[in-house]
This record gives C-alpha cells, sequence and structure tokens, in this order.
C-alpha cells in the first residue's frame, strides 16, 4: 500500500490534473473562473482572500523550490541542510498560518452567509475544507520538524519527489520511515492535485497577461433611456 500511494499514485494524480484541465478547457470554457462572491460582504473577502492566496503561495513556491531543487545544488551553493530545514520551518509556519487564518475566514464567511451559502456548490466547500485539513496537516509537521533541525529528515522529501519526477521505481523507499502526518500531509496534497481539474481551483492556471498589452482605456458611458415616445 505504501508503495501504491508514493510510488503510483502521485502519477494518477498528476496526469489527472494535466488531462483533466486540458479537457476542461476545451470542452467547458465558461466554467473556467473563480466564480467570485465579492459583492457579498466584500470587506471580510478582501481580507480572508489576501492573507489565504498570499500564504498559499508561498507555501507552494517554497514547496516547488524546496523539493524539486536538488539537493547537490544546494551543497554547491554552501546552504547546509540544517539552514534549509530551519527556514522551511519558520518561512513556512508564517505562511501556514496566514493561509489557514484567511481560508478559515472565507470558509466562515461561506458557509455563514445564507446568500453565499445558496451559491455555494459542493465542489467548491468540499475543496476549501480539504485545502484547511491540508493547511492544518502542514502546520502539524513543524512539530516534527523540529525534532530534525539538522535537516537531514527534509532530504528524505528532497529526494522521493525528484525520484517521482525523473521516473525512479523506488521512489517510495525514500520516505518509507518518516511520521505518518508527513505521510497523510503528502496522501492529501496529491488528492487535491487529484481534483483539481473538477474544482474552481482551475483559474490559478489563468493569468491575465493581456491586460498588460491592452491598447489604450476602456470607456464605459452610461444609456439614458428616454421616455414619452
Amino acid at each position: 500500500m505504501h508503495n501504491f500511494l508514493f510510488g503510483i499514485y502521485p502519477y494518477i494524480a498528476i496526469t489527472v490534473l494535466i488531462v483533466g484541465s486540458i479537457a476542461r478547457y476545451e470542452t467547458d470554457p465558461f466554467s473556467w473562473k473563480s466564480s467570485s462572491s465579492q459583492l457579498l460582504r466584500r470587506k471580510q473577502l478582501i481580507i480572508g482572500s489576501v492573507l489565504f492566496h498570499v500564504g498559499i503561495l508561498v507555501i507552494f513556491f517554497g514547496h516547488l523550490i524546496g523539493l524539486l531543487t536538488p539537493i547537490q545544488v544546494f551543497d554547491a551553493m554552501g546552504i547546509s541542510h540544517g539552514f534549509k530545514q530551519t527556514l522551511a520551518v519558520v518561512a513556512g509556519g508564517i505562511a501556514g498560518v496566514m493561509a489557514l487564518v484567511g481560508g478559515l475566514m472565507l470558509f466562515m464567511r461561506r458557509m455563514g452567509d445564507p446568500r453565499i451559502r445558496k451559491t455555494s456548490s459542493f465542489a467548491d466547500i468540499g475543496i476549501l475544507s480539504l485545502l484547511l485539513i491540508q493547511l492544518v496537516l502542514g502546520l502539524g509537521t513543524i512539530f516534527v520538524s523540529l525534532q530534525h533541525l539538522d535537516g537531514h529528515e527534509m532530504t528524505k522529501f528532497m529526494s522521493w519527489a525528484l525520484g517521482i519526477v525523473t521516473f525512479q521505481g523506488d521512489a517510495a523507499d525514500h520516505i518509507a520511515d518518516v511520521a505518518m502526518v508527513f505521510k497523510l500531509h503528502l496522501f492529501l496534497g496529491l488528492t487535491i492535485f487529484l481534483l483539481f481539474p473538477f474544482t474552481r481551483l482551475v483559474h490559478m492556471l489563468s493569468v491575465p497577461l493581456r491586460y498588460f498589452t491592452r491598447p489604450g482605456y476602456q470607456i464605459v458611458r452610461s444609456r439614458r433611456h428616454k421616455t414619452g415616445r
């Protein structure tokens, strides 16, 4: 089961993410949106959204760089495993708390306002719930990481991630003896990848670069309706 979850399941999740996202964009492009509800309880949305998105972006790119950069690169740059581990704990902890607070604000807003709740789908509530659980698990890994500040525990995850992207058959072996909270964190992260194409998370792939190149200003005029005719 361990080999399946961390040696085969990652490929299933990533394949569904890529193929599913492309298929959704090609077959149902009008659903490719975040379905914003900013007209309702706008202030709470802004605060929660900023905290959530900033925290999530820091965590995402931190994981991306931290896991997929070969260990030899950090060694060549003179960055010790201990320093990398400490940086991950501090930066990841701050970003995780920000994302969790913002996410809870968004969740309470979505569930507490009857109008917003009525416009929320099962997928909207479900994926936000999974993200909150994932953030709690991520923060939970910090307490385990504090016991391994030498950084050697982190190298196991780096070896696993690189093993997956380079199609090594024994990738799952690198994390066979890590704490259960790490395994739950990895499994739920892969599951979120699997569900990604079927939720509003797809809007993360849309970068509005056209706004930087569009010519001139957009002119909006009011239209007066004449009566008496």
